[in-house]
C-alpha cells in the first residue's frame, strides 16, 4: 500500500437520498454514486442500506486497486459523535442507532459518525469557501437552518451533540410557530420553506423561495416584502452568531444560497447595520455544493484515523 492508493469510504445520508463517494486524503473524489434513502421503510431498513452501500464502496475501491483506510458517515439530527450514535433524526427515523460501531463491524475499518451540517462546515472550512480563514461559521439554509462553528479545522460538537442550532435562535417573539414547538425561531422565518410558506399565506398562491426571490427582483411588492422580512431576520441571526463566535468568515450554504446576489447583497448590508464594535465577517457563498457532506465525512474519518494511530 502506498499513500496514493488510500481512500476513505464516505456517505452523506439525507432523508431522501444518500450521496456516497471514495475520497482521497487530499479531498479529491475518485468515485461517486447516489442511492435512495427511502426513509419510509423504517430505520432498520435504512441502516441496512447504509451498511450495504458502504461495504459496496469498500469493495469497489479494492477492485480498482485502492485501499480503503477508514469510513465516514454523516447523518442529520442529533448525533453523539463521541459514542458514534445517531441519537435522533426526524427525517430518517433514527433513535439511538449505534451506526459507527455497526459500520466498523461490517467493514472492519476505523469509522466516524458526524452531523451532516457540521461535516459540511468542516469541508467548507478546510477545502472550500472558508479555506485558510481559521474561524468559520457555516450556515446551511434549506428546509431548516443549522450551523457549524469551525475553529482551525475542527467543528464544535457541544456537550450534548447539538452545537450549531442557530436556526432556533429567537428572532421574532411574536412570529410564526417553529417545528421545535416555539414561535419565532430563525428557521420559522428565514428558511427556504418558511419563505415559501409566508408568501403562500399572504398571496393565496404557492411559491418556492427561489420564485419569491425572482418576483422580488422584478418588483412585485408582496414578494419584496416577504424577501425583506426573511433577509432582516437572517441578518439578526447572523449578528447574534457573530457576537457569540467572532468569526473571520461566514459561509452560507444550502438551497437559499443559490439566490446569489439577490440574497448576499441585501444580507451583507443588513448584517453590517447590526454590528457595532464587532468586526464584520466576510460573507460568502459555499463553494463545494452538495459534495460538502461527503468530503466532510471523509475528513472526519481521517481525523479519527489519525487519533487512533497515535
Amino acid at each position: 500500500m502506498t499513500p496514493g492508493d488510500e481512500v476513505v469510504v464516505a456517505l452523506d445520508v439525507g432523508g431522501t437520498g444518500m450521496k456516497c463517494a471514495l475520497v482521497r486524503p487530499d479531498g479529491a473524489t475518485v468515485h461517486a454514486e447516489r442511492h435512495a434513502t427511502d426513509a419510509a421503510r423504517g430505520p432498520e431498513a435504512v441502516v441496512g442500506t447504509i451498511l450495504d452501500v458502504a461495504e459496496g464502496l469498500a469493495g469497489k475501491a479494492r477492485a480498482d486497486g485502492l485501499t480503503p483506510v477508514a469510513c465516514g458517515i454523516a447523518v442529520p439530527g442529533v448525533v453523539d459523535e463521541a459514542r458514534g450514535v445517531a441519537v435522533w433524526s426526524a427525517n430518517v427515523g433514527f433513535r439511538d442507532v449505534p451506526l459507527r460501531d455497526l459500520a466498523r463491524e461490517r467493514l472492519g475499518l476505523p469509522t466516524a459518525l458526524g452531523h451532516d451540517v457540521r461535516v459540511g462546515g468542516l469541508a467548507e472550512a478546510r477545502l472550500g469557501a472558508g479555506r485558510d480563514a481559521g474561524h468559520v461559521l457555516f450556515v446551511a439554509i434549506g428546509t431548516g437552518i443549522a450551523a457549524a462553528h469551525v475553529v482551525d479545522g475542527s467543528a464544535a460538537v457541544g456537550a450534548h451533540g447539538a452545537a450549531g442550532e442557530i436556526g432556533h435562535i429567537l428572532v421574532r417573539p411574536d412570529g410564526p410557530p417553529c417545528g421545535c414547538g416555539r414561535p419565532g425561531c430563525l428557521e420559522a422565518v428565514a428558511s427556504a420553506s418558511a419563505i415559501g410558506r409566508r408568501y403562500a399565506e399572504l398571496s393565496g398562491a404557492p411559491a418556492t423561495a427561489a420564485e419569491v426571490a425572482d418576483r422580488a427582483v422584478t418588483g412585485e411588492p408582496l414578494a419584496g416584502q416577504v424577501w425583506r422580512e426573511a433577509v432582516e431576520a437572517l441578518a439578526d441571526g447572523l449578528a447574534t452568531g457573530q457576537a457569540l463566535f467572532d468569526v473571520a468568515t461566514i459561509v452560507i450554504g444550502g438551497g437559499l444560497a443559490q439566490a446569489g446576489p439577490r440574497l448576499f447583497d441585501p444580507l451583507r448590508t443588513a448584517l453590517r447595520e447590526r454590528l457595532t464594535f464587532h468586526r464584520e465577517p466576510r460573507l460568502v457563498a459555499a463553494a463545494l455544493g452538495d459534495e460538502a457532506g461527503c468530503l466532510g465525512a471523509a475528513l472526519l474519518a481521517l481525523d479519527t484515523l489519525a487519533k487512533e494511530s497515535r
